[in-house]
């Protein structure tokens, strides 16, 4: 599979954010964005993943059994800043909405509630509110959210928030196994994820610089 960005320009309100970026990914392949604040990191990560329509470029996916000029977005779990779960759910109906809702793609499958809640080292509290939990538990639980529905592009905006050093490696494990499975990863963090061989895409606002990073 193979995720194609094409120059990419987004506007917020009258100011254009950034123009003509552009990039690929294939699968098993992490790029991690960075740049200052408001430079247009997690706009761009929002854009891939479908949520922003932009003034101009388009992202696609293609690949065995994809039509041509497939949108990217569909391929794409996101996570962001908020952790998208209801408070006053418990855990394993949070989980269980996202399974659901989300469905998995192009026949993948995703783990069962309990087996994603291990993954992430929370097992046996599926039945608590989501709002009881402390906040680096929630956090884990938003990963959980990645694992339950199969999606082959993991987008993640400063994804180890609220995390312990623990959690940090936990996470890390999370995505070198989603990569070694051919999944892709974009993240925008001020961090360092753990991973190895990425590649890293600086925002500048108008301008961007991509390079490769051990």
């Amino acid at each position: 599979m193979r995720l194609l960005a094409e120059n990419l320009s987004v506007r917020r309100g009258d100011d254009l954010l950034f123009s003509n970026v552009s990039f690929a990914l294939t699968g098993g392949e992490a790029l991690v964005v960075t740049g200052r604040n408001g430079s247009g990191k997690s706009t761009l990560l929002r854009t891939v993943a479908g949520l922003i329509r932009p003034e101009s470029g388009n992202v696609t996916i293609s690949g065995d059994g994809i039509e041509s000029g497939r949108r990217a977005g569909e391929a794409c779990h996101y996570l962001g800043h908020r952790n998208a779960m209801k408070q006053e759910l418990t855990v394993r109906e949070n989980l269980s909405f996202w399974q659901v809702w989300l469905g998995n793609f192009k026949g993948g499958a995703g783990m069962d509630l309990e087996e994603a809640a291990e993954a992430v080292g929370l097992s046996g509290i599926t039945h608590l509110p989501f709002g009881y939990l402390s906040a680096g538990q929630q956090r884990r639980f938003a990963m959980a959210k990645l694992l339950v529905a199969h999606r082959p592009v993991w987008i993640l905006d400063e994804p180890t928030a609220a995390l312990d050093v623990a959690a940090d490696r936990l996470f890390a494990t999370l995505v070198t196994r989603h990569l070694e499975r051919g999944g892709m990863v974009i993240a925008a963090t001020h961090q360092p994820l753990g991973l190895s061989d990425t590649r890293t895409l600086e925002m500048k606002g108008f301008a961007y610089e991509e390079d490769f990073t051990a």
